[in-house]
């Protein structure tokens, strides 16, 4: 188990969870990762929640603001790329045909943090480290382990992220005609960008690591949540589960 001290630029660093229940997220996750917990407060008197494998820092379980929170809006979970240079992301963003949706903007000393959307949508986090770099894990059980963006644009958002990034790319033809088309960064392939299905709207699937795929996806259902993807009956290394918290977040499992 080896900490991460540093992410490249472009690469997937970190990801965090928004929910409207903090102390119901941390039982449920508790039970799904084995993760434990600091409790720290927010500017506006609530709590959120640091969560750790280990002494290894590796998700934050944040509240939803008032907005959030009036519209009903399910639990999210949210993935960060990394940057050298938020403000110049940020920039080149909207120059690229994408959209700025919050930022930039200093989090006290730990980093500066944006958010953008590119062409067919799918909020992305972009963060440039301060002293927090993101997950002290990755692609370790119970951390950040590989991000897709589902897209009705994938060609675009490729386009995009090549742009603001440099990625090379990798294709994998589908039999159904479509492309899996990968992010790489220094050769190593860091995140994929899928076609979405007819009518479903642009977002992120965000995958966590586990040791034992049936094991972590029969303790979500035991915690009260729902499987949405099962895993096979005896899964390996790269098998894969999607499950959804009794708050409405949805996150994949892989196998590690």
């Amino acid at each position: 188990m080896t900490s991460r001290k540093h992410y490249a630029s472009g690469e997937p660093c970190w990801a965090d969870l928004q929910t409207r229940d903090v102390a119901a997220a941390k039982t449920f996750y508790g039970q799904v990762f084995g993760w434990t917990f600091k409790d720290l407060p927010t500017p506006d008197g609530r709590s959120y929640a640091q969560a750790f494998v280990k002494d290894q820092l590796v998700a934050v379980i944040a509240p939803q603001n008032s907005m959030q929170e009036a519209a009903g809006t399910r639990g999210q979970w949210n993935i960060y790329i990394s940057a050298t240079d938020t403000e110049e992301i940020a920039e080149d963003a909207v120059h690229a045909g994408g959209k700025l949706q919050f930022g930039p903007e200093a989090v006290a000393d730990t980093g500066v943090l944006a958010f953008i959307e590119p062409p067919g949508g799918g909020t992305t986090g972009i963060w440039q480290a301060g002293t927090h770099v993101g997950s002290h894990l990755f692609n370790e059980p119970g951390a950040l382990a590989w991000a897709e963006l589902l897209t009705p644009e994938p060609q675009a958002a490729v386009a995009f992220f090549q742009q603001l990034f440099g990625h090379e790319v990798t294709e994998y033809p589908q039999d159904d005609g479509g492309s899996y088309s990968t992010l790489m960064v220094k050769g190593d392939e860091v995140a994929g960008i899928v076609p979405a299905d007819e009518g479903d709207e642009a977002g992120w699937q965000i995958y966590f690591g586990v040791a034992d795929l049936r094991k972590a996806a029969e303790a979500a259902a035991a915690a009260g949540g729902e499987l949405l993807v099962e895993p096979e009956a005896k899964p390996e290394t790269g098998s894969l589960a999607t499950i959804q918290d009794p708050q409405g977040g949805v996150l994949s499992l892989g196998q590690v």
